[in-house]
């Protein structure tokens, strides 16, 4: 099933002519559980990766083999998805109790080198916005599943651009280590959905003035909604909690959808490739190319949420009717750093090493 982001509530370029020059599209990848292929776009599924090629390893010194079993964050995803709705069998609650996090791989040295973790595969045909290497049509992208490399502590990322025509056999079964630092490290296995959308900058990166008329702007729009405040209803004006129920949600339907610039005009949330970068967590900071100096934008964005409560107009049309379902909400069930991760890439050249960013 395609995934359609609904129309923004407004022309903002119409009421701000000067974001025009702010506009960026990206690739919506929006990731949804489902069995891929090795010739299919996919987060966590299998990749197109030679057989006869080396499989990426982590080569850092970290502890290896502590932590949460990969097998159990699978198992157990599994368990709580075929059971919702009804209760747990036995069996289900005696293997969920016999799930922990520990030194489950005593004899995985720390310095040993450690198959990375396949988390994503993105083909150019389907991703408008991936941008690689001349000729290199196919993105692979690994991480080690702990958060223990470099000064900062963090997922340590491998990026591998191919031609997908000069893979002959693919590599069956593939590696992947044992063992994870946090089970949030795992990604579920889904299909995308890629859909193009426009983008317009982060707000605190814009001109000032221009901030100023946005600011001015959704002072204006909280007035008007000040104004047009629907007073909601007694409980002791009816006779049943039913009825007061039913007035409440007349209430609610008749007050005014409240527009936000940074929620609903700007950037889009949820796992994508391109666009812009949110600052919404600290202030902006430069992320430029270590080998020629020149910005570097997002190339992909690890999202927690498709979309949340401050974002929800976000959400795509297809899923209106799934209320909060974790499947539309949180489909991969990555959490990093504050919920979100992006890799940057060089425009000049998209081989310089890349830098990671997060928020």
């Amino acid at each position: 099933m395609t995934r359609t982001t609904p129309p923004r509530p407004l022309d903002v370029e119409a009421v701000f002519p000067a974001l025009a020059a702010h506009r960026r599209t990206t690739t919506r990848l929006h990731p949804r559980h489902g069995s891929p292929g090795t010739q299919d776009s996919s987060v966590a599924g299998p990749l197109l990766w030679p057989a006869d090629e080396p499989w990426p390893v982590c080569t850092a010194v970290h502890p290896k083999g502590t932590g949460h079993l990969i097998s159990d964050v699978r198992l157990s995803r599994r368990i709580l998805e075929d059971s919702r709705g009804r209760e747990r069998t036995e069996e289900e609650r005696r293997l969920l109790d016999g799930m922990s996090e520990g030194n489950h791989v005593p004899e995985l040295q720390d310095d040993a080198p450690l198959p990375m973790l396949a988390v994503a595969q993105l083909y150019a045909r389907e991703i408008p916005d991936l941008v690689g290497p001349e000729d290199h049509d196919l993105l692979q992208v690994f991480w080690c599943p702990f958060e223990e490399h470099g000064n900062d502590r963090t997922i340590d990322v491998v990026l591998k651009w191919r031609r997908s025509t000069d893979v002959g056999v693919a590599l069956t079964p593939q590696p992947e280590p044992p063992v994870a630092g946090r089970e949030e490290c795992v990604p579920t296995t889904c299909v995308v959905h890629p859909e193009q959308v426009v983008e317009h900058e982060y707000f605190g990166l814009l001109e000032e003035a221009l901030q100023d008329e946005i600011d001015e702007w959704e002072e204006g729009l909280l007035d008007e909604e000040e104004e047009d405040e629907v007073e909601p209803p007694s409980s002791a004006s009816y006779a049943t909690y039913e009825e007061y129920a039913e007035a409440m949600a007349v209430a609610q339907a008749a007050e005014p959808e409240e527009i936000n610039y940074m929620s609903d005009l700007s950037i889009a949330p949820g796992w994508k490739v391109g666009g812009f970068a949110s600052w919404h967590l600290t202030d902006p900071a430069p992320v430029d190319c270590q080998v020629c100096g020149v910005a570097m934008p997002p190339l992909l964005t690890v999202d927690k949420w498709e979309c949340d409560g401050a974002s929800r107009s976000w959400l795509p049309i297809e899923d209106r009717d799934s209320g909060h379902d974790p499947h539309a909400t949180n489909p991969t069930e990555v959490y990093l750093g504050r919920g979100l991760m992006r890799v940057h890439t060089c425009p000049t050249d998209p081989t310089h090493p890349h830098r990671l960013s997060f928020q």
